[in-house]
């Protein structure tokens, strides 16, 4: 079947706009269609989430500044085992994705999109006009695909998407009023860290499990507010005399209200006529332990986004003795082999796509050398540089050559050593003999005596 007869049977995957669904809801997370498209609202994620909490705003920005601070180069395998990083120019791409961009902005994005819509789409275009393989005059460039306009095309040889034998034959571009653009799988980098179990191929965002928790705290937030708001209480109870008339009432509570709501009234002291009795169901925010409770949805959005606590900056992270040094190096390990590395990892099979291989043996990885967050303390690369030292001359005296040496302590695969073959006096036998003299060269003749 061609492309474009597969085209016809689209098949989507989609669900209601998260702020207004819960699970139980039809449509939500029910496949219907013949294309893969994100599983969730993503301008409702943008408006509702990212822009709209403080919590998921910093975690976001924690990934997204930790994540962008790494560079790219290619690396080739020898027997299975990675050796050492180098470039080519074709790097050049990512390291000035568009005009002014740089390797940052483009994973920066590429991350951004991840979280919000679970997928991440690229590819390359030129001044031309021309885009995926066939961009390759001036002006290349790296192109960001709205999730939300991209689809995931599938197909299988019988035509049924339920067959074993299912796969992506290509994305669809399909911006709003604008030119819908067909591109095959090689030339668009998909970049998905968290798979959607309802789906196939596509991702899934981090926020999606933690929807009730973003609810519950901007909920929590809109509470102390309004606690602001309303004369810094929680509650106030007014009992006035049985016999009130309402006119009376009515103009009771309105003066009441001007002279006691609100932030400029907070404080003030309360005068009340006879028959008057007020009543506080409440008066401070500690009786709520109101800290302790939205901290703890604090903890689980961060835990969800696989950022810790103490690197995001969160209340329950900064409580304590959280900000000893023990703790902060033990938080940063945390969210760097746990999310950071893995993320680099995926980001990088990810890129290849758009990049011409240097060999079959090269695969695209990330260079991580020049990440502050990562640096060790002084203490500790001292430790490491007179131990890598210490290695790197029993090497040498054991007769392998520099250049492996180096590479080894690059790599740590022992299979790059080579040896040259010399050993050291004190690996021949005791009472050997020494290996006899070569003579020296015989001095060419001069020109008078030729």
């Amino acid at each position: 079947m061609r492309l474009s007869a597969r085209l016809v049977q689209r098949k989507s995957f989609a669900q209601s706009p998260f702020w207004s669904s819960s699970p139980g809801t039809p449509g939500w997370g029910t496949p219907f269609g013949d294309k893969e498209q994100i599983g969730n609202d993503f301008e409702g994620y943008i408006a509702g989430a990212f822009k709209d909490n403080g919590v998921v705003f910093s975690c976001m920005l924690a990934r997204m500044m930790l994540f962008s601070e790494a560079r790219f180069a290619f690396r080739r395998f020898r027997d299975g085992q990675p050796r050492s990083l180098f470039t080519t120019s074709e790097l050049a791409l990512l390291e000035r994705p568009w005009p002014g961009g740089t390797t940052g902005d483009l994973l920066g994005r590429m991350l951004q999109d991840a979280d919000m819509a679970g997928n991440a789409y690229h590819t390359t275009v030129d001044d031309e006009g021309r885009y995926g393989r066939a961009a390759v005059g001036s002006g290349r460039r790296v192109a960001r695909l709205r999730p939300d306009w991209t689809s995931i095309v599938l197909g299988s040889r019988s035509g049924n998407l339920r067959d074993i034998d299912t796969r992506p034959i290509g994305y669809l571009y399909a911006p709003p009023e604008a030119k819908k653009v067909l591109l095959l799988p090689d030339e668009v980098s998909h970049f998905s860290p968290i798979p959607d179990p309802a789906a196939r191929f596509r991702g899934m965002s981090w926020l999606t499990p933690v929807l009730r928790e973003v609810k519950a705290d901007k909920a929590a937030t809109k509470h102390k507010l309004k606690f602001f708001e309303q004369g810094a209480t929680i509650s106030t109870v007014v009992s006035l005399d049985k016999d009130i008339t309402p006119a009376a009432f009515d103009e009771f509570v309105a003066r009441m209200k001007a002279s006691t709501e609100g932030v400029d009234n907070a404080y003030k002291t309360l005068y009340l006529g006879g028959g008057a009795d007020v009543t506080l169901n409440g008066s401070s925010m500690k009786e709520l332990d109101f800290k302790a409770t939205q901290g703890a949805g604090e903890t689980r959005i961060a835990s969800a986004a696989g950022v810790h606590p103490v690197v995001v900056g969160l209340s329950e992270g900064l409580a304590g003795s959280s900000l000893n040094a023990g703790n902060f190096e033990a938080a940063i390990r945390f969210t760097a082999d746990k999310t950071i590395r893995p993320l680099w990892r995926n980001a990088a099979g990810s890129l290849e796509r758009l990049l011409k291989s240097p060999g079959p043996d090269a695969s695209l990885w990330y260079d991580d050398r020049d990440v502050a967050f990562l640096s060790d303390n002084t203490k500790d690369v001292a430790e490491i540089q007179s131990k890598q030292a210490a290695t790197a001359k029993s090497l040498l005296d054991g007769g392998f050559t520099p250049e492996s040496v180096v590479e080894f302590l690059d790599t740590g695969s022992l299979t790059v050593l080579e040896h040259s073959g010399l050993y050291s006096v004190q690996l021949q036998p005791p009472g050997g003999a020494q290996p006899a003299p070569q003579p020296a060269p015989a001095p060419a003749p001069s020109p008078e005596e030729a």
